[in-house]
């Protein structure tokens, strides 16, 4: 899976997306046994993996539609939507925004409507601070490097090699790239979005919470408030997990994700 997206097997669609800074392949392990039965599409975020970066700024509202935008690309109308991390982020918006078009919904180890633990959410303030104010800064610095560091402990538990991460990475080793890293820092949205919290209530399609308890970016206590506050939606609480966890716990999260699949779902006009 070296492409800048992939699209196998036939059925229902199920969009897959990723999180920072991962790309489509960290659903390699899921894919073959969705595509079994479904049409799986899963591309590289716009400006991250091998995808070319976003032709607008990377504002919280432009990145929700943008998966409208991409599905549209694929041909894909209605669809199942699974997410995690960043992906999450901005999946629960567009679950909100356009529930016509979502099936059902899974959210993996994401912020979702809430913020990150308070060590880093600190540092995503700082970072932020930085794109904002001394972004020649931040273009400076070793990105690539620094990243590396900062995901030892998933290569060290076997989430993904050093061959896989030059995949995630290798974006910011170009200046167009370092721009990006400044342009998405310089958007993001670190307090919590004004209304995904209360909307919770109101979605209605099929939802399944996946998520690992000792996530050091993102408080367990977010899985909870999200499977308490969704109608129906189940919890999978994978002991141990941390965040990459489609890749750390692979088998659970695909069992976790077939189990979805199969419930039934409403069918809504479209707007």
């Amino acid at each position: 899976m070296n492409a800048a997206h992939i699209d196998t097997g036939e059925g229902e669609p199920v969009l897959l997306l990723h999180g920072y800074p991962q790309s489509a392949s960290c659903w390699r392990h899921q894919i073959p046994a969705l595509a079994e039965h479904h049409r799986v599409v899963a591309a590289d975020w716009p400006g991250f993996g091998r995808a070319e970066p976003p032709d607008t700024p990377p504002t919280y509202d432009a990145e929700v539609e943008r998966i409208g935008a991409l599905a549209d690309s694929f041909g894909l109308d209605r669809f199942n939507l699974v997410a995690h991390d960043y992906g999450g982020f901005l999946g629960l918006g567009y679950a909100q925004r356009h529930p016509e078009r979502v099936l059902r919904l899974a959210l993996l180890n994401t912020r979702a409507h809430n913020i990150f633990r308070p060590w880093f959410y600190r540092f995503s303030q700082g970072q932020q601070w930085v794109a904002c104010h001394a972004p020649a800064l931040l273009r400076q610095l070793p990105l690539r490097r620094l990243h590396h560091v900062a995901l030892r402990p998933y290569r060290a538990m076997g989430c993904f090699d050093e061959r896989l991460e030059d995949e995630y990475l290798g974006w910011l080793d170009t200046p167009r790239g370092t721009q990006t890293f400044v342009d998405f820092f310089t958007e993001y949205h670190v307090p919590a979005v004004p209304g995904l919290a209360a909307g919770l209530g109101q979605l209605d399609c099929p939802t399944a919470v996946i998520w690992g308890d000792r996530d050091r970016y993102i408080p367990f206590s977010t899985a909870r408030e999200l499977a308490e506050r969704i109608p129906g939606a189940t919890l999978t609480r994978l002991a141990g997990g941390d965040h990459y966890i489609m890749e750390e716990r692979p088998d659970e999260v695909t069992a976790a994700l077939l189990d979805l699949l199969a419930r039934p779902y409403v069918v809504r006009q479209s707007s």
